[in-house]
């Protein structure tokens, strides 16, 4: 199936490195990165989970937490955790799905017959409270990750659903933001953005972050 923005995320349940878990039970209401492995023992995957664990405490102050899958087994994921500390310099802090019979992969179309066949890329889905697809970046086997930017995506997402405002081109958390363009009302304008704002066409207004000092 093809996962889109805006679908709900399909619900499942699964054995991890931290128990069986029914996912939307498992989230509640906080954010999920749910991103998938091409294998275990890999040197990609393995510098990808060890800067995720570094970032726990980052998600947890977003109100987020990882979540990871790969085709491999249980035992692998057990085994493999420790390669991570010890060449990354921090333990796996969240649940890694053991996925052999692929069936979660495939339920978010993890696996391309295309790019390989035999593992999953590396996706990564970005799932709000509500459990709705907000975000999904789809690399090859080949190219890791840039995390940084997944916590830049959810800091855009967050602050957009909380202010009537959109991110511009490599917005980062306290830069300038952009008035929505459906906003037309000047008094409500004005309240909403009380530091005013810069038009620099009647389409594309800058605006400082709202909730920044």
């Amino acid at each position: 199936m093809t996962l889109l923005i805006g679908d709900t995320a399909p619900d499942f349940e699964a054995e991890t490195t931290e128990g069986r878990i029914r996912f939307h039970t498992w989230a509640g209401r906080d954010w999920v990165i749910f991103f998938s492995h091409p294998a275990d023992f890999t040197p990609v995957c393995t510098t990808e989970l060890g800067y995720t664990a570094k970032l726990k405490d980052q998600f947890a102050r977003r109100g987020a937490k990882a979540l990871v899958i790969s085709v491999d087994t249980l035992e692998h994921h057990h085994a493999w955790s420790g390669d991570i500390e010890e060449t990354q310099g921090a333990a796996v802090n969240f649940p890694i799905i053991a996925d052999p019979a692929r069936k979660v992969a495939t339920l978010y179309n993890m696996i391309h017959p295309s790019a390989d066949p035999k593992v999953t890329v590396r996706a990564v889905y970005v799932i709000d409270p509500d459990k709705k697809i907000r975000a999904s970046i789809i690399y090859p086997p080949s190219v890791g990750r840039n995390f940084d930017e997944v916590l830049r995506l959810l800091d855009a997402l967050q602050l957009t659903d909380g202010h009537r405002v959109a991110t511009p081109v490599n917005w980062r958390d306290g830069e300038d933001v952009i008035i929505a363009p459906s906003l037309q009302d000047p008094a409500e304008i004005a309240r909403l953005f009380p530091q005013g704002y810069t038009a620099v066409k009647p389409y594309l207004r800058l605006t400082p972050q709202p909730g920044k000092a």
